[in-house]
């Protein structure tokens, strides 16, 4: 199979986006190619150097004389602590380009490293300059040195222009933006995906799932373009992600779920799309120890139910019900649970899709205790999702309702 290189977005020149031949091959060829670079950082996750060659692979097809500098496995959740510890190393190897093999926080913590190096940041209190609150500086410089990722979930973090860090004191995660850039390159080989555990893969795919979902359910800022997006990518994620639950030696289905994610994030930050609760509360949730794709299993289909509640989005919700009822995979699942698809809301479908994938669907699931909550709905105000939720959440006692629901 030859390789198939194009923008991972219309309209756009980057990020690209590559797929068909294995990625040390694809690697190899675009930091030679198409950055010129020739002191390539790799971050890579601990457990695929640990349980595979992946590693091995990527740095014989690069060469050790172009390798830079390493660093093997990051905490989740990109702690600032490690992000600095890295700034200091490929600043010391003046590193021309970052290469993440990995899941979604190795690439949060490239974006902000490329971020840090361009504007001299070395210590807590430089970073925080850069995040956005009253404290960021007014003059930000641009990243230099490109990112290339290769991912192995569906979180699509690697499509985006923004990134979340976690201050490891206060354990607050802070958003950075621009001019903050994301990967440049995005290569996808779903034979790598296949060896992702099946937690990681699926909750993330969920997490895909989220994203075309707040989008289809906003109400500020969508347009025909974006939820025609986001209805293709959720109408290849949730067959897909079924279908990998079943058989994660089936390719086919893994590149489906990565091209879908790609069309989910292109749906999602096209235009100015206010996202929702799902991804608000679920950025504070994360720093507590639960996986990025495993907030939105908990959260998204609470939100839901809480914003029909309030009679916020119903036609929004109601038109991506029809959409998924239309699945007919969709369909014969709420039969086989006993749910009548006339009966069932958006919420529901939700609920039965991400029980039949096996993840967890409370708080207690992921051992999150009631001692919490008071803290996280502190922390989920400060979140411009929840204030951008179809309805903007104010008082920490809205987002205690929705925790209520799936504590």
């Amino acid at each position: 199979m030859s390789e198939t290189v194009r923008p991972a977005f219309s309209g756009r020149e980057r990020p690209l986006l590559s797929y068909g031949i294995a990625f040390p091959e694809a690697a190899a060829r675009h930091v030679t190619h198409t950055f010129h670079a020739s002191k390539v950082y790799v971050i890579c996750s601990g457990s695929l150097s640990r349980n595979t060659d992946s590693l091995e692979r990527l740095s014989t097809a690069l060469g050790t004389d172009k390798i830079a500098g390493r660093r093997i496995g990051m905490q989740s959740h990109t702690l600032w602590s490690e992000v600095l510890e890295i700034v200091k190393e490929a600043r010391d190897a003046k590193a021309d380009l970052i290469l993440t093999l990995g899941a979604g926080s190795l690439t949060d913590a490239a974006k902000i490293i490329a971020l840090a190096l361009a504007n001299d940041v070395g210590s807590p209190e430089g970073l925080e300059t850069l995040a956005e609150g009253p404290n960021k500086r007014a003059n930000i410089k641009e990243p230099t040195v490109p990112i290339i990722s290769v991912p192995t979930s569906l979180s699509a973090g690697e499509y985006s222009n923004f990134a979340g860090g976690t201050e490891d004191i206060s354990r607050r995660k802070y958003s950075f933006q621009a001019p903050l850039r994301g990967p440049q390159l995005v290569i996808l080989d779903p034979e790598l995906a296949g060896k992702t555990p099946d937690s990681i893969w699926i909750s993330t795919g969920v997490r895909a799932v989220d994203h075309c979902v707040e989008t289809l359910c906003a109400i500020a800022g969508t347009t025909s373009a974006s939820d025609k997006l986001a209805e293709k990518a959720l109408g290849m994620l949730v067959p897909g992600l079924l279908r990998c639950r079943k058989d994660r030696r089936d390719r086919d289905a893994h590149l489906q779920c990565q091209l879908g994610s790609v069309d989910a994030m292109a749906a999602c930050t096209s235009g100015s799309i206010e996202l929702g609760a799902s991804h608000g509360i679920g950025h504070q949730l994360g720093p507590l120890g639960v996986g990025h794709g495993e907030t939105s299993c908990i959260l998204l289909p609470a939100v839901c139910k809480y914003n029909a509640k309030y009679n916020a989005n119903r036609d929004q919700q109601a038109r991506v019900r029809e959409f998924l009822l239309q699945d007919p995979v969709v369909s014969d699942l709420l039969q086989s649970h006993s749910i009548k698809p006339g009966s069932a809301d958006l919420g529901d479908i939700l609920d039965v899709v991400i029980k039949e994938l096996g993840m967890p669907r409370s708080l207690a699931d992921v051992r999150v205790g009631r001692d919490k909550l008071d803290a996280l709905a502190a922390n989920s105000l400060h979140d411009r999702w929840c204030q951008s939720n179809p309805v903007p959440l104010k008082e920490k006692e809205q987002v205690l309702e929705i925790l209520e629901m799936v504590v």
